[in-house]
């Protein structure tokens, strides 16, 4: 099977697709008044031949980049596809002691392994851990 297609310009390869992804139009565009508008900012990766989005994939996601605390706070993020052969996530903000890893691990990896691979400072617990699919989403206690 061919890789499937996640940036500009790659071939999408999704069920027999030949279609070539490329970003989302913009409407609304307000770039004239401060680029980069919004919608730049957040426009995703699609295929226009069969409809397929980056939003809606469960590998695309968005990673925490920065964290600004300047005059008005921030936080930055960058897109990112999780890699289900091995274990992989992105880590998201929960609470002053604790974060979200919420990710993917190949099929027949027990939850030992995982635990291990994403165990906080203090421990934490699995929010949901399903092995069909191979997703998870862990607590994990920082402080």
């Amino acid at each position: 099977m061919s890789a499937l297609g996640y940036c500009e310009g790659d071939l999408c390869n999704r069920d027999g697709c030949e279609g070539v992804i490329e970003i989302e139009k913009v409407e609304n565009c307000s770039c004239h008044l401060s680029a980069p508008c919004w919608g730049h900012e957040n426009a995703d990766m699609c295929c226009p031949d069969c409809g397929w989005r980056a939003a809606d994939d469960p590998l695309c996601v968005r990673e925490i980049e920065r964290i600004g605390l300047g005059d008005l706070p921030y936080v930055q993020t960058k897109p990112r596809v999780l890699d289900p052969t091995k274990i992989d996530w992105v880590a998201k903000l929960h609470s002053g002691c604790s974060m979200i890893k919420e990710g993917v691990f190949p099929l027949g990896t027990s939850r030992e392994e995982v635990f291990a691979a994403v165990k906080g400072t203090f421990g934490g617990h699995f929010e949901s851990f399903d092995e069909k699919t191979g997703r998870f989403k862990y607590i994990a206690y920082t402080d």
